[in-house]
This record gives C-alpha cells, sequence and structure tokens, in this order.
C-alpha cells in the first residue's frame, strides 16, 4: 500500500487546520502524527481515514501498483479513536462479530479468540455500556487491531488504558503489524514508540 498526500489542506469557516502537505506513506512503516494541540493531527488522520474530505489538494491509494477508487478505499483501513463510538448495547462478541461481518478478521481469529487476547473473556456477554472506558478502549482497539487491512490508524490508542492495557497495546502492536502501513497520532512516547517516521503538524 502506498498512499500519496499532494498539497492537502483542511479549513473549517476561515481557519485552516493544516495546508500544503505533501508526503508519501509506505507498507511496513510506522508513522507517528505530532504537534501541540490543534495543529491538525486527528483531522489529519480523519482525512486519511476519508472520515473529512480535504479542502484542496489530494490523498490517493495505491495497493500492488494499482490507483484504488475513493469508494473502495475504507475496505483496505481500520482505525481506532477515541471519538469513535461503540454500539454499547451489544455485547463485545455480538460488536465483535458485526463488526467482523462487513471488514473480516485477520486469518484464524474470530470474536472469541479476539475477547480472550484482550483480557475480556470473563466480560464477553456483557454489554458494552457497562464497561469502563478501559474496556471500551479495548473494544475499540481490538476492531481496529484484528480487522484484515493493510493499513491502521490509531488516535491516542492508550487513552483510558491502565498499564496492563498499555502492555497489550505493545503487544498487538509487535505481533499484528509488521507489515501494515501504521499511523499513529500522538503526543505521547509509549503510544508511537514502534515508530520510525515522523510527521510533525503544526511547524
Amino acid at each position: 500500500m502506498r498512499i500519496s498526500v499532494i498539497d492537502a489542506g483542511k479549513r473549517f469557516n476561515r481557519e485552516w487546520i493544516f495546508r500544503n502537505l505533501s508526503l508519501e506513506l509506505h507498507s511496513n512503516q510506522h508513522y507517528a502524527i505530532t504537534g501541540h494541540n490543534g495543529s491538525g493531527k486527528s483531522t489529519f488522520l480523519q482525512c486519511i481515514a476519508g472520515a473529512l474530505y480535504t479542502t484542496e489538494g489530494k490523498i490517493n491509494f495505491t495497493l500492488n501498483g494499482k490507483a484504488l477508487e475513493p469508494e473502495v478505499v475504507y475496505k483496505q483501513l481500520s482505525i481506532s479513536a477515541p471519538y469513535l463510538e461503540l454500539i454499547e448495547e451489544m455485547t463485545p462478541t455480538e460488536f465483535l462479530t458485526y463488526h467482523a461481518s462487513f471488514k473480516p478478521f485477520i486469518k484464524g481469529w474470530n470474536a472469541t479468540s479476539i475477547i480472550e487476547e484482550i483480557g475480556l473473556a470473563k466480560a464477553k456477554q456483557k454489554q458494552i455500556r457497562y464497561f469502563s472506558s478501559g474496556m471500551k478502549q479495548r473494544v475499540k482497539l481490538a476492531q481496529a487491531f484484528f480487522s484484515d487491512t493493510p493499513v491502521l490508524l490509531l488516535d491516542e490508542p492508550c487513552t483510558n488504558l491502565d498499564q496492563q492495557g498499555i502492555d497489550l497495546y505493545k503487544h498487538l502492536i509487535g505481533s499484528l503489524c509488521k507489515n501494515r502501513l501504521v499511523l499513529i497520532s500522538s503526543n505521547d512516547a509509549t503510544e508511537y514508540g514502534s515508530c520510525t517516521e515522523f510527521i510533525r503538524m503544526g511547524v
């Protein structure tokens, strides 16, 4: 997978969040998106995800040498972010099974084995609305990490996690992301420790 960002900019009303951004992102690389609050880290990640359109410029996706049409790009991406909501009336088993119906999991994994992997086996039949914030974050990470996609987008991935949850996050990065293009929006070195490339916003 290659993502080409060409003179991209995003404006809300009259305020430019970021502008004149050009770069190329490649498979097998982990990128940290850093910058002060309000510099456009999350906004840029949402533009990559297709949740927001850029005001100017382009973001192109190429897979195996073939350009992808915008309407199919979502199949190649998975994302975890604090502002994305879970279906809280579902149990984690129901939620992950539902998620897999439109974005399959990595071969060899299913809802049951994923829930065990993220340490929520005892709560697998409990509605998500009764989960703590840290438990909800584990479910958000699970649906992103275990989706069979070449691109993984993570916005402040350790939000609400305790040390055990942070250790789980590091384990998932190490075991499931070696051949993926990973973008991590964060100013916390704990979260972007796997990254060797940096995109600094607002400079």
